[in-house]
């Protein structure tokens, strides 16, 4: 059954409020089930493919603003019925299912495949596998050592969108709500129940994530009091010394992060050596996620320099606004975390004179000279590093005017990075495309992630996942590409600047040392760096400096 859009909120509002004892407490933890149930929900007749993320082909209708929310209190009537008529009925459906079954046809098995399922099938409860054909998936259920490795590991090529089934149910899902498809929303997120687990490879913690997050959004605007929370753990949830410990184990055991700070304080060190006061104060705007920890290789790196460190080292910290319920990946540490004191002693034993002036949930938007207190007298360097997209595109003009605030400044190089989606469409803004898109770059987060712990479960593991996860509500995360931001940096009166082979190299050896699935582009004569896992990009790097034609023509204006 099709509805017309104004219809959404109203009529899956009744199936979610009748259907509280069909999900048994479904909105408040998708979760509660310990093995996979096996439901035979699938209409095989029905082309999944055709809902995969396209941004050329996905046509629904926009969302309507007033979504979805169920009722706790509820009293429990008959489920409607699923999406397809040819569909078993809910009620009816076998008691056991994998993703395997949900996703490929009844092929005849040989004598041999049945006997590896029935073996299989008999296996202890830490991991149920079903092999059918040459797909294999996997429910983890315990924490046992000999299946975890195997969990994590078992995830699919990064390039393939047949063995990414996680995808293949919540983007028509994301579709389904946008198109307001009652039965098609109530049959996907069945299934995504069943199959959904916060442990396990890639597709089962993307589902996971993803059924929290589509029930958020399903909740969102209602006004009901048992709205759904994210339910994962997250930086501001954590003890600050875990929350340090779990950054730093992250720093090496993946790139994420640690390879664009590389390049950025490898282009603070390239700025540097240009200017002549280099000897003097060196004053650097940080308005990164690095929570500090990408100071420490830079200030060791600056000891060794010749000529030694300046005089002087100012870092002045703009930390993300904490407010309540925030969605934005990385940005906000758990209450009372302080690395200030922890970077001065590491400095001072470093030879560093470090002065930190922090300005704590200081919102970009007010940034000023003033607040700042830049010095003609310094070596000015901005590092803005995943944290400029929080600024909002859709107030006229705030991220153009935050960057000639910066240009105003009059700092000696700015270094930019950012997530790079190549996103250069004009429907991101629909819920169900833009949806499409976060899925796809947490997809290569867990995918990642999984190989960079081995596949072993770890509290560290699972706070910088359940982090990253927050970018499904986050709908500013790639409203514009990389393109975007150049050209709004030229615009504000910058110009890139060629990244030197120091820069490069260190880059370079730096990847070495991670999975050999990542990958380091040089683009554009060496004026910006991409790091690409699995031959998709993830975030890009690149050095900006004033543009003296700009200031030639500005000084001929006035």
């Amino acid at each position: 059954m099709a509805m017309e859009p104004h219809q959404t909120s109203d009529h899956i509002l009744d199936w979610l409020e009748d259907s509280v004892s069909f999900f048994p407490s479904f909105l408040d933890d998708p979760y509660n089930s310990g093995d996979i149930q096996e439901c035979n929900l699938w209409d095989q007749n029905h082309n999944i493919g055709q809902y995969q993320c396209d941004d050329a082909n996905i046509d629904s209708p926009n969302a309507t603003n007033n979504t979805i929310v169920a009722a706790t209190s509820t009293t429990s009537t008959t489920p409607p019925e699923p999406y397809n008529s040819n569909n078993i009925p809910l009620s009816d459906l076998p008691k056991k299912r994998t993703a395997s079954d949900v996703f490929s046809p009844k092929p005849s098995q040989n004598h041999k495949q049945k006997k590896i399922k029935s073996r299989q099938m008999n296996e202890p409860e830490s991991g149920d596998t079903v092999i059918e054909g040459t797909t294999t998936v996997r429910k983890s259920g315990g924490n046992k050592k000999g299946s975890a490795k195997a969990n994590g590991n078992n995830c699919n090529s990064g390039n393939n969108k047949e063995g990414r089934w996680a995808e293949q149910l919540l983007n028509p899902c994301a579709v389904a709500i946008s198109g307001g498809n009652v039965n098609r929303v109530q049959h996907l997120l069945y299934v995504l129940h069943e199959l959904a687990s916060p442990t396990g490879d890639a597709n089962h913690r993307l589902a996971a994530h993803g059924l929290r997050a589509l029930t958020q959004h399903l909740s969102s605007s209602s006004t009901s009091s048992s709205a759904t929370s994210s339910g994962s753990i997250t930086f501001a949830s954590t003890e600050p010394r875990f929350f340090h410990k779990s950054l730093l184990k992250f720093y090496e055991v993946s790139p994420w992060f640690s390879f664009p700070n590389n390049i950025a304080n490898a282009s603070i060190l390239q700025v540097l050596a240009e200017a002549p006061n280099s000897t003097r104060t060196l004053h650097i705007l940080d308005i990164g996620v690095s929570h500090g920890v990408q100071w420490p290789t830079f200030f060791e790196a600056l000891s060794r320099r010749p000529g030694g460190p300046p005089a002087l080292v100012r870092l002045t910290v703009v930390t993300a606004e904490n407010q309540q319920n925030t969605e934005s990946p990385f940005a906000v540490g758990p209450p009372g975390d302080s690395f200030s004191s922890r970077l001065l002693r590491f400095a001072k034993s470093m030879n560093i004179n470090l002065q930190i002036n922090r300005l704590d949930n200081h919102p970009l938007q007010t940034l000023n000279a003033q607040s700042i207190d830049t010095s003609p007298d310094e070596t000015f360097i901005v590092c803005a590093q995943f944290r400029l997209h929080y600024l909002n595109h859709n107030v006229p003009n705030e991220r153009n005017e935050f960057l000639k605030v910066l240009r105003n400044m009059e700092p000696q190089g700015v270094i930019l990075s950012e997530n790079n989606m190549d996103c250069c469409c004009n429907s991101c803004g629909n819920f169900d495309t833009g949806f499409c898109r976060r899925v796809e770059y947490l997809w290569r987060f867990l995918d990642s992630t999984s190989s960079a712990f081995k596949g072993r479960e770890s509290d560290e593991r699972r706070v910088m996942e359940g982090e990253a996860a927050k970018v499904l509500t986050n709908q500013r995360e790639f409203d514009e590409g990389k393109e975007k931001w150049f050209e709004r940096m030229k615009e504000a009166g910058f110009v890139r600047e060629i990244l030197g082979e120091d820069t490069i190299d260190g880059g370079r050896a730096l990847l070495r040392k991670y999975d050999s699935n990542w990958e380091m582009k040089v683009e554009e004569n060496n004026a910006c760096v991409g790091l690409w896992w699995k031959g998709q990009p993830v975030s890009f790097c690149s050095l900006w400096k004033i543009d003296g034609n700009d200031e030639n023509r500005l000084s001929a204006r006035l």
